[in-house]
């Protein structure tokens, strides 16, 4: 056999070998997809039962139950803004059998806002795709002076520290809203904090505070009634459900901020469990029925792929960091 022969029988014997090792790994593969899910799911929403976090991950917790065949239990461990629960989900095994649903406040403004959340968003977890968002409506009271954005605009400026808005806390979504809509119109509110949203949405319907940022589902109905007016919407384009009020950004380019909720799971699971997970997750968002759920939530249809996501997470975070350190808000 010639040298240029054996160099060939060589060369064929190393891509053989190393297509056949090729082959006896992609079973593996193809084994979690094919056999997953084989036991029952654990979703875990750190937000405490009732909220519209909690409300949407049922609703996809029992389609995907349908969907795979299988228990999809969810179990809400709620604390610190989301970060206990959070925190203790990211040392479930990657194995696609523990999936996180929660919000951006946790994932996206909890890292800039506390000390130490106990995780870390980008490398603790794999982004699965967002399921939906809810828009937050610039309102004030009935009473308050201006009637449009344009309008409130210039009111505000005219009148640097003179006017007051609620929030339910320092570093809510709805404070930070407040503070980015400063830092990006060039205004001055005051923040008035309150120990949560109800207590905050009292005295702004009783005129004591007259401006908040509120969730759109829970301000839809005082607006229809006339207790609230709605100045703008929080969200790129204007909301379906008030069609006629405008996002702020149209005015204020820029300024972007919603309660996005997200399916996650833990780092490491493998990628065809993840692509199973996000595959199954498509055709359930395409359903009328969940839709019509969904919006009678009041949640806006955000479907991301597993990349759009991971982009999507990576720029709210830097975004709130910017927001937070405006603010000077910080919770220990």
């Amino acid at each position: 056999m010639t040298i240029q022969s054996r160099l060939r029988r060589s060369s064929i014997l190393s891509l053989l070998g190393a297509t056949l090792l090729s082959a006896a790994c992609l079973p593996v593969q193809a084994q979690n997809a094919a056999k997953y899910p084989s036991q029952p799911i654990t979703m875990v929403v750190p937000q405490a039962p009732g909220g519209t976090n909690d409300i949407v991950g049922r609703l996809i917790a029992n389609e995907l139950a349908e969907e795979f065949k299988q228990s999809v239990v969810v179990t809400n461990r709620p604390g610190a803004g989301g970060n206990i629960g959070t925190a203790q989900t990211k040392s479930a095994p990657a194995d696609g059998y523990t999936l996180l649903m929660t919000i951006n406040s946790t994932q996206a403004i909890n890292p800039s806002l506390y000390k130490n959340v106990g995780f870390d968003p980008i490398k603790d977890f794999s982004p699965i795709t967002v399921v939906g968002a809810v828009p937050n409506v610039l309102v004030v009271h009935p009473n308050f002076p201006a009637k449009t954005l344009d309008e409130f605009i210039a009111l505000i400026k005219a009148n640097p520290g003179k006017y007051q808005y609620a929030s339910a806390g320092n570093g809510t979504l709805n404070h930070l809203l407040g503070a980015m809509l400063d830092q990006k119109a060039g205004l001055k509110m005051e923040h008035i904090p309150y120990k949560g949203v109800a207590p905050a949405m009292i005295d702004v319907l009783g005129g004591q505070v007259p401006i908040a940022f509120a969730s759109l589902p829970s301000a839809l109905n005082n607006i229809r009634q006339g207790k609230l007016r709605a100045i703008g919407v929080s969200t790129d384009k204007r909301s379906p459900a008030l069609p006629d009020v405008p996002a702020i950004n149209e005015k204020i380019p820029g300024f972007s901020g919603d309660l996005w909720i997200g399916l996650f799971s833990i780092a490491g699971t493998p990628q065809d469990v993840n692509d199973k997970l996000y595959a199954t997750v498509a055709r359930i968002m395409q359903k009328p029925a969940v839709q019509k759920k969904l919006s009678d939530l009041g949640v806006e249809l955000y479907f991301d792929t597993p990349a759009q996501f991971k982009a999507r997470l990576a720029k709210d975070i830097e975004q709130w960091r910017e927001i937070v350190k405006v603010s000077g808000a910080k919770v220990d």
